[in-house]
């Protein structure tokens, strides 16, 4: 039997709003793009790269289609705000993409750890997120209820080989991240009765500006490659991917999986 190949697989999101975190570069910008490419309205948030963020955002059409906002996501509060900026720009918000954090760079053992960096890498990658998820799930919700033939939403969050396996020395990035993979399993369980679809993707190394001081050094590059099956990181365009995709009727049977994109480097279910 002879199938005739389709260019209108169903990759596309049209009508659709996006809110994207963390977007003004690397994994967040691939994914403003390719969001865009998809059909979707798009709103990132970014907090230093002003100039960076204003170009992305005309380049994926301007105001009527994608609006840069600064926003600092260290707070439950924070993302409150966000969600609702998103809402005053686009009027609904369709799908959730929490992207943002960070990685202290240098290495500290647990036992000298500060407080503070505790307390600022949760705040970060974890406490925004739960607001991003509260506020978002609130506008996602009111829209069934307004449309019950409307499409319901979809929530994914960006873990991190490190949230699997743990990483020595950065201690409080890992446990930020093994929470979004235990998150993301509960809002699945909860949620899924609904419609609302929630999924992770955990990337393993990619080359973005977080991960640079990491391959300028030729050992550490060289000791972070020999990790990785396929010899090499991912470019942000192979996180960008998944993401899109897991907010796609093609992906309407999947929720509360962890989609690894690691080129085989933690093989876990």
């Amino acid at each position: 039997m002879f199938i005739q190949a389709n260019p209108s697989v169903p990759l596309a999101l049209p009508g659709r709003v996006a809110l994207i975190t963390g977007g003004s570069r690397g994994i967040g910008a691939a994914t403003v793009r390719l969001f865009r490419q998809a059909g979707a309205k798009v709103a990132f948030s970014y907090l230093t790269h002003k100039a960076k963020a204003q170009a992305l955002a005309e380049e994926c059409g301007g105001d009527e289609n994608c609006v840069a906002i600064r926003q600092e996501l260290a707070s439950v509060e924070d993302g409150h705000a966000l969600v609702a900026t998103t809402v005053a720009a686009f009027g609904r918000i369709d799908c959730l993409i929490a992207n943002h954090g960070i990685w202290p760079p240098h290495d500290q053992p647990i036992s000298s750890m500060p407080l503070a960096q505790w307390r600022a890498t949760l705040g970060v990658n974890l406490d925004s997120v739960f607001g991003l998820i509260q506020s978002a799930l609130a506008q996602i919700q009111q829209q069934a209820r307004l449309d019950e033939s409307a499409p319901r939403g979809h929530i994914v969050l960006v873990s991190s080989t490190a949230g699997q396996r743990g990483e020595a020395f950065h201690a409080d990035y890992a446990a930020s991240k093994g929470a979004l993979i235990s998150l993301t399993k509960s809002l699945s369980s909860e949620l899924a009765p609904q419609g609302i679809l929630a999924n992770c993707v955990a990337p393993g190394w990619v080359r973005t500006d977080m991960s640079a001081a990491a391959f300028d050094d030729s050992e550490t590059s060289k000791r972070v490659l020999a990790t990785i099956p396929l010899g090499r990181a991912a470019r942000p365009e192979e996180i960008a991917g998944p993401i899109l995709f897991l907010c796609t009727p093609l992906a309407g049977f999947i929720s509360g999986e962890i989609f690894n994109v690691n080129g085989g480097a933690v093989l876990v279910g």
